[in-house]
């Protein structure tokens, strides 16, 4: 068994905005697309070329798709002393940026798709991400921690518009 330790740097934003309104800002730059049904064609495609076309016309214009939605929230608002009640955790990503990154470093795959997490908290609406590139950076891979830089400019460009 082997242990490494990483040092992982969290981007938080505070927004102005209504909660609703942080999320319209994220979804219109982020698809959602049907996963199953995406799912299976990309098991069906015989090629990467075939792979890369399917993942191209399914990612929205930030070149980020949504994989799963988690409404933390909803066990929040069970427990009366609970703060937030609105909390929403957003797995986001692209298969291509990923194969960029784990293709050099297998370990990348754990970063991907990332979290974006979006609550409110004293009046604002919160948004907070952990950058990759930080996570990567105890490896010996440059080229992966390339991928990973411009990925988390990526999310971060558009965590700062979304919070307006």
């Amino acid at each position: 068994m082997q242990t490494v330790t990483l040092q992982v740097e969290r981007v938080q934003i505070r927004s102005d905005r209504s909660f609703d309104e942080v999320l319209a800002g994220l979804a219109k730059h982020i698809s959602r697309p049907d996963m199953a049904a995406l799912s299976h064609a990309m098991a069906r495609a015989s090629t990467f070329e075939e792979l890369q076309d399917l993942i191209r016309d399914s990612v929205g214009p930030a070149g980020l798709m949504e994989f799963l939605r988690l409404d933390q929230g909803d066990a929040l608002r069970l427990d009366p002393r609970a703060r937030p009640y609105r909390m929403l955790r957003i797995l986001a990503g692209n298969p291509l940026i990923m194969i960029q990154m784990a293709r050099h470093l297998p370990a990348a795959g754990s970063y991907a798709p990332v979290t974006i997490l979006v609550h409110e908290q004293d009046g604002s609406v919160h948004l907070a991400y952990e950058r990759v590139a930080s996570a990567l950076s105890g490896y010996d891979s440059p080229e992966a921690l390339r991928v990973a830089s411009a990925l988390d400019d990526k999310v971060i460009a558009l965590l700062i518009e979304a919070a307006g």
